[in-house]
């Protein structure tokens, strides 16, 4: 009898002793604050809502962070100096936003985890062995654009449209995978397409004024360099009667005509999931396949004031 009460008593220690170490560590868990770096390629609407959406989302699951923001102003060689502070720094998660921010902090990192957002295909980027099994330190949300939709968008506001210049910066990976794609949906579509590229945005005038001598609209995808300029693409463009289809919605804004784009706010959301998953609940992102925007998260939007300049429908 002795012994089964002793036996009793032994076993409820023992519960209670691992009750209490699972409460510690669920503990531990809730008031760890972690550190997370975050790189943004440059300052402009989209990027900026990539960024404010994942903040958002941790915030609204309760996490405790200290984040570390830097911009890079658009310069790559101010993306692989954060990168190697980051290094240094040794945070818990990395959060990149755009390609060329997303490709500095992998060159240089082989253990922190990176989240990338605003990456349109990070396979062909060379951030991961595919978009399906990342099977390395990097996954990402896509913000591969609907460049198909948008070319139904043209046709179906400037219906006598023929030819179509596609604008983008050519040293950026992500906008030449989606020149190539307008391409093909021009041709698709019977229009005839010609690339204009430039390699900065002090090149992005220039082009432009030959480009409205010879197209009848100007096709821009979601494009940093000429997103962050976008103002003087408007600007030459509108004064010549040249509609603009752009890649997302921020560029509409700065007197762009049309698109139908992804909602850069909601993409940070699911990249901040994707952060939160690997931060709390211990996945690795060589597991973790690139996410996409629903559709249903895409999104029209005409510039109105815009379309009063070119005599075309709101």
């Amino acid at each position: 009898m002795e012994f089964k009460k002793l036996l009793k008593y032994s076993l409820l220690g023992i519960i209670f002793i691992a009750t209490a170490c699972s409460n510690n560590s669920s503990s531990e868990s809730v008031d760890k604050v972690y550190k997370i770096a975050t790189l943004q390629l440059v300052k402009h609407e989209a990027l900026d809502k990539s960024y404010q959406g994942f903040v958002d989302y941790l915030d609204s699951k309760g996490l405790k962070y200290e984040m570390d923001y830097q911009n890079a102003a658009g310069e790559q060689s101010a993306c692989a100096t954060i990168a190697d502070k980051f290094m240094n720094d040794n945070p818990d998660l990395i959060y990149a936003i755009a390609t060329p921010a997303a490709q500095s902090v992998y060159a240089v990192d082989e253990n922190i985890p990176i989240i990338a957002s605003a990456v349109t295909d990070p396979a062909s980027s060379g951030l991961c062995d595919t978009n399906e099994n990342p099977n390395g330190i990097l996954t990402a949300a896509s913000d591969l654009t609907p460049v198909s939709a948008q070319f139904d968008l043209m046709l179906e506001l400037i219906p006598t449209v023929k030819n179509v210049g596609i604008l983008y910066c050519s040293a950026e990976a992500n906008s030449k995978i989606q020149g190539d794609m307008a391409k093909k949906a021009a041709t698709d579509r019977n229009l005839n397409a010609k690339v204009y590229t430039v390699v900065s945005s002090s090149d992005i005038q220039t082009v432009v004024e030959s480009m409205v001598m010879e197209v009848d609209c100007i096709y821009v995808p979601t494009d940093n360099t000429i997103s962050a300029s976008f103002d003087t693409v408007a600007e030459i463009a509108n004064a010549n009667n040249i509609p603009t289809i752009v890649g997302e919605e921020g560029m509409v804004k700065k007197g762009g005509y049309a698109t139908y784009g992804i909602n850069y706010y909601e993409l940070g959301k699911v990249a901040g999931e994707m952060a939160y998953d690997v931060l709390v609940n211990g996945e690795n992102p060589a597991n973790m396949p690139v996410r996409y925007l629903d559709a249903e998260k895409c999104e029209r939007y005409i510039n109105s004031e815009t379309a009063d300049i070119l005599g075309l429908s709101k």
